[in-house]
């Protein structure tokens, strides 16, 4: 950051590639978007830095305080869907979280922040970053890969399974990912529907991964617990049925 003759600003590097979400998704690429996420948090935990407590509204402290925006989601199904994961999330998940191992995280690894650069995938936008269950940024990045119903965690199971072929899922771990997923998307639905509201002029930008996730919540809703507990074990024992190699011309699993 600087200052200067009146002018306040910042550096920042740039990343040559494409991002996530204009880039055909493979089950390899998934799975080495998984790898290269993991690796992520696995530098993030050596981060300290004073900041890292802010109470922003997509830090998972917040979450709670967020169904205040209920009344600017549409009627129909979706009022339901998101209630449901919020009350799973404040009675089942919630009391969990502290039994988690918390460290900063990216805090928002959309496809529109994950880059597939020469390289390997690497990541943009640390601006949500902050201090949270590492298992959450899993939750957020497999939350947006959830778009068919008819594959395992609706297309997320291959990520899921880089992610743990790195940091392994306790059985704690796996028994709530899919509660925490559909809490995300419901705090983004809530969060975002409110801010378009506010500026609607900006609605378009706001609501870039609107869709993504309010679908990706009807798809996660049929699932009860223990559903859901089944199909992230079955992802995490498919962990070793991808390479971490392929025939993509980069290195897999890099980050930068």
């Amino acid at each position: 950051m600087f200052e200067a003759e009146g002018v306040c600003g910042y550096l920042q590097t740039r990343l040559e590639g494409e991002a996530l979400h204009r880039v055909p998704l493979t089950p390899q690429l998934i799975f080495e978007t998984g790898v290269a996420l993991a690796r992520l948090d696995a530098a993030l935990a050596r981060v300290k830095i004073h900041t890292a407590r802010r109470p922003v509204l997509w830090n998972i402290t917040c979450w709670p305080h967020l169904m205040e925006f209920a009344p600017h989601l549409p009627p129909g199904p979706l009022v339901d869907h998101v209630h449901a994961a919020m009350v799973d999330y404040s009675a089942r998940i919630l009391p969990q979280l502290h039994e988690l191992d918390w460290q900063i995280t990216h805090n928002d690894p959309s496809p529109h922040n994950m880059i597939l650069t020469r390289v390997g995938p690497g990541f943009i936008d640390f601006g949500d970053g902050g201090w949270n269950p590492r298992l959450q940024d899993l939750a957020i990045a497999a939350g947006h890969l959830v778009t068919d119903a008819t594959q395992p965690l609706g297309g997320a199971a291959p990520l899921v399974a880089g992610y743990a072929s790195i940091h392994p899922l306790t059985r704690q771990e796996a028994g709530i990912l899919v509660g925490l997923m559909r809490a995300r998307q419901a705090a983004l639905i809530l969060i975002n529907r409110w801010r378009s509201h506010l500026f609607p002029d900006e609605a378009a930008y706001i609501n870039k991964n609107l869709a993504r996730a309010e679908r990706g919540l009807a798809i996660l809703s049929s699932l009860d617990a223990a559903a859901a507990e089944t199909a992230v074990e079955a992802a995490v024992d498919d962990a070793t049925a991808l390479p971490h190699h392929s025939n993509h011309p980069y290195q897999t699993g890099q980050t930068r």
